[in-house]
């Protein structure tokens, strides 16, 4: 084979080469179609199992049928346990003088401290019932919570109004609770309020939440009035000065008297301050560093413009007295009558008027002698009044 045969032959193959390229690239869109086709197809079945899902009922039922399930103080063991230790305590009351050792390990002080914590459990079980009392009763009477603001209050009217909210203004049960004025308005507002009447069911359970409120109420107010009564055992110095309850809310709020003692006089006085959070709004009519001790009597008795020197003075001689009851000395309160009769002292000193300041005469003015002038009549009177040789 020549040269030129050999050249032509290789020509020949390029140009199959090409055609197959041609070929393949034809081919690919189609592959590529195909491809896509069967992506789309498989990714929408993907999606419609991710929306099968997602469209799907949360059978979750977040309402709560009774009370009992949510506010569990009320049949708890602890509360009934304490009930019954102030029962026992009440019916056995001490002298000081049996309280021997530290005041820590004194069991009825230590009854004290639990009882203390679980009154401010009580209150914060009292809110919760509020909250449920109210959210229950708003499909009857939906204005009254803004016409009665205080807990309890509410609760005791919702108890008696009920469904009957035509004998609010003649009911005489709910003129022990509210005044005058806030029935009347109640009375007016019942008429014309788009409320529906209530199912017997939903009336039983708020009435079950009613009574289940005034029951911890009651509860409170007794462990209160023992704690009240027993502090001028525990602190009868501490007690003289401030009053028994609000000694008794100084010792369970700072976990004891021991650890009262040992509080500097700045962080009693701060002892049961309620931080507050406008966002945003005017902070001039709130009371920063104010707690118990500026809410005591011997404080709030003081005008307004000295209650902040007043309850400085009362915080640190309460802290003096609190030392000394830890120490068992002065069981009958003497040294803490001395404070109390000290801190009247200088409150008295400062509601003093200032002395009456006497309007003091100007001096007579110092007035030289005149110059005078001279002259010839000036020697004229000279020569006259002059002294003679007799």
């Amino acid at each position: 084979m020549s040269l030129a045969d050999e050249l032509l032959a290789d020509l020949e193959d390029d140009n199959d080469d090409e055609d197959e390229l041609l070929e393949e690239i034809k081919k690919e869109p189609e592959a590529i179609v195909e491809d896509e086709t069967a992506g789309h197809q498989s990714g929408g079945e993907e999606e419609a199992i991710i929306m099968d899902v997602k469209d799907e009922p949360m059978e979750v039922d977040v309402k709560v049928a009774s009370i009992r399930e949510i506010c569990k103080l009320r049949d708890s063991d602890r509360l009934k346990n304490v009930l019954t230790q102030i029962a026992h305590f009440v019916k056995n009351p001490r002298k000081t003088s049996e309280m021997i050792g530290n005041v820590e390990s004194d069991p009825e002080y230590q009854l004290i401290v639990e009882a203390n914590n679980i009154a401010v459990e009580i209150d914060n079980e009292i809110s919760i019932v509020h909250k449920f009392v109210k959210d229950k009763y708003q499909k009857r009477f939906p204005e009254l919570d803004s016409l009665i603001m205080v807990e309890m209050d509410y609760v005791r009217s919702v108890k008696e109004l009920g469904n009957d909210l035509d004998q609010a203004k003649n009911n005489e049960r709910l003129q022990e609770i509210l005044t005058q004025a806030t029935i009347m308005i109640v009375s007016v507002t019942a008429s014309t309020t788009q409320g529906v009447r209530l199912e017997p069911l939903e009336l039983q359970r708020i009435n079950e939440a009613c009574d289940m409120a005034v029951e911890l109420g009651d509860f409170k107010s007794r462990i209160f009035e023992y704690v009240e009564s027993r502090m001028t055992f525990i602190a009868p110095n501490l007690s003289m000065i401030v009053g028994a309850s609000t000694a008794a809310k100084l010792v369970g709020l700072a976990g004891g008297l021991t650890r009262l003692s040992k509080m500097p006089a700045c962080n009693v006085l701060v002892l049961g301050a309620q931080k507050k959070t406008l966002s945003g709004f005017s902070k001039v009519a709130m009371l920063p560093h104010t707690g118990y001790v500026y809410y005591s009597d011997i404080v709030q008795e003081t005008p307004p413009d000295l209650r902040r020197k007043a309850a400085r003075l009362v915080a640190s001689k309460s802290t003096l007295a609190a030392r000394v009851d830890a120490c068992h000395e002065s069981h009958l309160g003497e040294i803490g009558q001395r404070f109390r009769e000290d801190i009247e002292k200088k409150l008295d000193k400062l509601q003093e008027p200032p002395p009456v300041k006497f309007i003091k005469p100007l001096p007579k003015p110092i007035e030289g002698g005149k110059k005078k002038r001279g002259g010839k009549r000036v020697r004229k009177m000279k020569e006259r009044y002059a002294i003679t040789e007799f």
